[in-house]
C-alpha cells in the first residue's frame, strides 16, 4: 500500500512540480520528450527522460494531419492514458487540444478528464497574456499548468505557417510579458518553442518556473523534442532545431539515452540547432 510514498527517498523516485523546479534552482538541464503509446514511454522512461508530453503534435506525427488542429481532447485522453502505463519516474503532461479552452470553465471540465481519465500530471495549454484568466481558473482548483509561448502550432493558420516567433524587438518585449504574467496567473511550467537564443534566455531570467524549451536555444532550463523526430521516423524537412539521435545507436532506447546525455551535458541544442 502508498507504495509511491515509499519511493520518495529513492534516487528514481517519480518526478513532481517540486523536483522540476529544483531541477532549474540547481541547473541541472531537464530532459523531456513526447511519447504516444506505453511501448515506447517504457523506454523513454528508462532512458532517464524526466518529463514526458503527449502532445497534440500526435496528430501530424501518428494520424498523418498537416497540422495539429483535427486533435480532439478524447483522443489526447486515450494517448495519455496508455503512455501513462509505461512510464514510473517521468512526469506526465498532456497537451489541452485545439479549442478545448475557450472559457475556464471548458478548460477545467477538459483539464480534469485529462487528468482522470488520461492519468496527466499537468496540462499544457498554447496562448500568451490572453490565457491568464484560463490559467488563472485552473491554478485556483489545483491543476498544474504549463503554458506555451513563442510558435503555438494550434494557431498556424493565424500566424501563417510554422516560423521563428520573437525576432522583432516588440514580439520578443511582448512573449516576456506573457511569461511573467502566465506565471503570476499560477502556471508551474512554460514551454518555448522557435525564438531567437536571447528571447529564451531572456524568458528563462525573467520567471522563477522551469522553462522548456523547443528551438529556444541553449540557455533555457531544458529542451523537449518530438519522439518520432529524434528516432529519425518522421520524414519530410526537419525543422532546424530537431537532431537525429539514432545515428551511430543500436537501439531506440539507445538513442534516447544519447539524447538525455546530451541535454544533460549541454552538447544539445548545439548552434546549428538555434535561432538567432
Amino acid at each position: 500500500m502508498y507504495k509511491q510514498l515509499q519511493q520518495r527517498d529513492r534516487s528514481d523516485a517519480p518526478v513532481n512540480v517540486a523536483r522540476l523546479g529544483a531541477m532549474k534552482a540547481a541547473g541541472e538541464p531537464i530532459a523531456c520528450l513526447t511519447a504516444y503509446d506505453a511501448s515506447l514511454a517504457l523506454l523513454v522512461d528508462q532512458a532517464g527522460v524526466d518529463l514526458v508530453l503527449v502532445g497534440d503534435s500526435l496528430g501530424m506525427v501518428i494520424q498523418g494531419h498537416g497540422t495539429t488542429v483535427p486533435v480532439t481532447v478524447d483522443h489526447i485522453i486515450y494517448h495519455s492514458e496508455i503512455v501513462a502505463r509505461g512510464l514510473r519516474r517521468a512526469f506526465l503532461v498532456a497537451d489541452m487540444p485545439f479549442m478545448s479552452y475557450t472559457s475556464p470553465d471548458q478548460a477545467l471540465v477538459n483539464a480534469v478528464r485529462l487528468m482522470q481519465e488520461g492519468g496527466a500530471m499537468m496540462v499544457k495549454l498554447e496562448g500568451g497574456a490572453g490565457q491568464v484568466r484560463i490559467v488563472e481558473h485552473l491554478a485556483r482548483h489545483d491543476i498544474p499548468v504549463c503554458a506555451h509561448l513563442g510558435l503555438r502550432p494550434q494557431s498556424v493558420h493565424k500566424i501563417g505557417g510554422f516560423r521563428v516567433q520573437g525576432r522583432a524587438p516588440d514580439q520578443a518585449e511582448r512573449m516576456l510579458a506573457d511569461a511573467v504574467a502566465l506565471e503570476g496567473a499560477g502556471a508551474d511550467l512554460l514551454l518555448l518553442e522557435c525564438v531567437p537564443n536571447e528571447v529564451g534566455r531572456a524568458v528563462r531570467d525573467a520567471v522563477s518556473v522551469p522553462v522548456i524549451g523547443i528551438g529556444a536555444g541553449p540557455d533555457v532550463d531544458g529542451q523537449i523534442l518530438v519522439l518520432y523526430d529524434i528516432l529519425g521516423i518522421t520524414q519530410g524537412r526537419m525543422p532546424r532545431f530537431v537532431r537525429d539521435f539514432m545515428q551511430g545507436t543500436g537501439s531506440v532506447r539507445e538513442a534516447c539515452e544519447h539524447y538525455v546525455t546530451a541535454v544533460k551535458d549541454r552538447s544539445y541544442p548545439a548552434p546549428e540547432h538555434c535561432f538567432s
